[in-house]
């Protein structure tokens, strides 16, 4: 499922579940764009999308320094981090060995 976070104080509740995958992106960005198609495609695993124009303080907090960045949450604390574009095979791949 892929959602949009809408307000800070949401963040750490979505980030709580077994696993989540959160997308730092920004609208300008043309690798985060085709990031964004090909998490579309992504059935299952939850997918939360955090623009980092919005949420300036999240992205600080998680040191994304380029976009997109890709970061495995499992109950709520980090456990991988991918930066940069990467294709559907190679997403599955990480997904999977996390």
């Amino acid at each position: 499922m892929l959602k949009y976070l809408e307000n800070e104080n949401d963040f750490a509740n979505e980030i709580n579940k077994d696993m989540v995958l959160v997308d730092f992106y920004a609208d300008w960005c043309g690798p985060c764009k085709l990031m964004g198609k090909v998490l579309e495609e992504m059935n299952s695993i939850d997918i939360l999308k955090v623009n980092v124009d919005n949420f300036p303080d999240i992205a600080r907090e998680f040191k994304v320094m380029s976009i997109p960045t890709l970061i495995v949450f499992k109950n709520g604390l980090e456990v991988s981090k991918k930066i940069g574009f990467i294709s559907k095979d190679e997403l599955n791949n990480w997904l999977s060995n996390n």
